[in-house]
């Protein structure tokens, strides 16, 4: 449900998502709880884990829970250093195919943060290298990241532990229940109305889904959506066909270049189907663009780990921070627009000359969509 007293920071990239996120670790007094799908061994791994170690030195209660596919290659090393400094850790769904309900599609995609039940992160940023900027020799990926405080907070900090149960960890008492009226954002100067949407359960399996849907059909002027792994199912495509066909101005932004390039490929065969639909559709033109967010009309939007795929929609765990608040929704689309004038727009006539092979590649990737 919508909450209202929920103080937002948008992160963009790891440049201010990082330094945050580590700046909140530090602060942390009693809890630190850490949920991510890559957990990298590399120097921003290491980064994030003497921060963790530090504060589990310090006697803060420190729980770190990686997906076990999204962090394969991890150093044993690494992960035994930061057990011995007293970090709690749990692997999600092991690659063991000798244990009950084994199984390598369903995996942790979300990534969250949350300090002394107070303070919490989330968004598409993994922890690794290529997130970390250029300048600290990263690779620059594009992300947005989101920093919140007050009751959607708490609800993270719920749907942490939940999740955390149900992979095999030991039970901690359970964060205070948002709908008790907990503000932690009281005098500050502005409050947006805010609600996690995540899909743990299968009653809840198109919870996400539907929030897009609900916000793609209410629009009257803007929908713009950033995806890294864009493969609309056809429900999603008719509904911005329609939005389009009602007069919204309708844009997409999606990467050029892709860390999975069959999803790639399996996007682009949709392109002639969405550009005849009159959603126009921009390439980022720099590394890997890993954001999943939209905002509609300037006032709903949404910032996660939730591509629209059937990945995410028949497989992983996600969550997104939906908030409706015009100050908030116009910055998302004056950033948006900003991002917009940095990228290539996709011409149909020219996208129809591109040669036979690539369009059978894509169509063939297109045949496996509901796996990549």
């Amino acid at each position: 449900m919508l909450r209202a007293g929920n103080q937002v920071t948008v992160l963009r990239s790891g440049r201010e998502a990082y330094p945050a996120m580590l700046e909140a670790i530090a602060g942390a007094k009693r809890i630190v709880h850490l949920e991510t799908y890559i957990l990298r061994s590399d120097a921003t791994g290491r980064l994030f884990g003497e921060a963790l170690k530090e504060r589990a030195s310090a006697g803060v209660a420190v729980r770190l829970m990686y997906d076990a596919v999204g962090s394969l290659g991890i150093s044993d090393d690494f992960v035994g250093d930061l057990h011995r400094a007293g970090v709690t850790i749990v692997e999600y769904r092991p690659i063991a195919p000798w244990r009950p309900r084994w199984g390598l599609s369903r995996r942790d995609h979300r990534k969250i943060l949350t300090i002394d039940d107070g303070v919490a992160f989330t968004g598409g940023l993994n922890l690794g290298n290529e997130y970390s900027p250029r300048e600290n020799g990263g690779d620059g990926w594009h992300d947005v990241h989101v920093r919140v405080e007050g009751p959607c907070a708490l609800e993270l900090a719920r749907i942490f532990r939940k999740t955390w149960i149900r992979a095999g960890g030991s039970p901690f008492p359970v964060p205070p229940d948002p709908s008790l009226g907990v503000d932690v954002t009281a005098g500050t100067p502005h409050a947006a109305h805010a609600m996690t949407i995540d899909n743990k359960e299968m009653r809840r399996r198109s919870a996400i889904r539907r929030a897009y849907l609900h916000a793609i059909h209410r629009a009257k002027r803007t929908i713009s959506i950033m995806n890294a792994y864009f493969i609309p199912d056809l429900g999603i495509r008719f509904a911005l066909r329609r939005a389009a066909e009602r007069g919204v101005s309708v844009k997409v932004i999606v990467p050029s270049n892709s860390d999975v390039p069959a999803a790639l490929h399996a996007s682009h065969y949709l392109f002639p189907w969405l550009l005849r639909a009159g959603i126009r559709i921009f390439e980022w033109p720099e590394k890997m663009m890993h954001a999943k967010t939209a905002v509609v009309d300037s006032t709903w939007s949404t910032i996660g780990s939730y591509n629209l795929d059937y990945r995410s929609l028949l497989y992983n765990l996600e969550v997104v921070l939906a908030i409706v608040d015009r100050r908030m929704g116009a910055e998302m689309q004056a950033q948006f627009d900003s991002d917009i004038e940095k990228c290539r727009e996709v011409n149909l006539t020219d996208w129809k000359r591109r040669p036979f092979f690539t369009r059978l590649t894509e169509w063939l990737c297109y045949q496996f969509q509901r796996w990549l």
